[in-house]
């Protein structure tokens, strides 16, 4: 089979390590006989983004680097005051969409944060990266603000999480079936698994 190759955009230092294993780690339940090549993701802030113009410029970077082949994902936090995935996303699906009609593109927004997966798989993380042997998942972790600072609680007071080491690490070994459990991650599963099977049918 072809490899299908998939570009992507995030905001974080930590996502531009961690999101490519993600992505190749949900391909392989996806079918673990295709090849998926991930570029490096763009880094831009969200506060860049945010401003017109912005987005939609790196969505034509992302594409002449793909050559108009392949796909593209955008990734962001949805940490803002009033934030919330079901009323933001239709706006901002648009304007990648309309950067490049004729691509392939998916949106995700982790809702608070991306780190808010790991708490919802809590229990396939425990005693890793320094977290305690006896975590647990809280009942509704995307409600939880501080996902960076819930993790730190439950490392020893000198060993802080670290976004640009434990987020790529955790994602590694994170239950992806649990982590289903917070509606944004389900969401992106499913959004990474179309965006796959829309570059393998064209």
């Amino acid at each position: 089979m072809k490899p299908l190759r998939v570009a992507a955009i995030v905001e974080g230092h930590g996502e531009v390590k961690a999101l490519p294993i993600l992505i190749q780690r949900i391909a392989r339940e996806w079918d673990k006989e295709q090849t998926v090549v991930v570029d490096q993701p763009y880094r831009v802030p969200a506060s860049s983004l945010k401003k017109d113009g912005v987005l939609e410029g790196y969505i034509e970077l992302a594409a002449r680097k793909l050559g108009g082949k392949g796909g593209i994902l955008v990734l962001l936090d949805c940490d803002w005051d009033d934030g919330c995935p079901r009323f933001d996303g239709p706006a901002w699906l648009e304007r990648v969409r309309r950067a490049r009609p004729n691509m392939p593109i998916s949106l995700v927004f982790a809702y608070k944060e991306y780190e808010a997966w790991f708490i919802a798989a809590a229990e396939s993380i425990r005693g890793r990266c320094g977290l305690s042997k006896t975590l647990e998942p809280p009942p509704n972790p995307e409600q939880i603000r501080g996902a960076k600072e819930w993790l730190s609680n439950h490392m020893p007071a000198n060993r802080p999480y670290s976004q640009t080491m434990d987020q790529p690490a955790l994602t590694r070994i994170i239950d992806l079936q649990a982590a289903r459990r917070a509606d944004s991650f389900d969401k992106c599963y499913r959004e990474i698994t179309a965006l796959l099977n829309r570059l393998r049918v064209e």
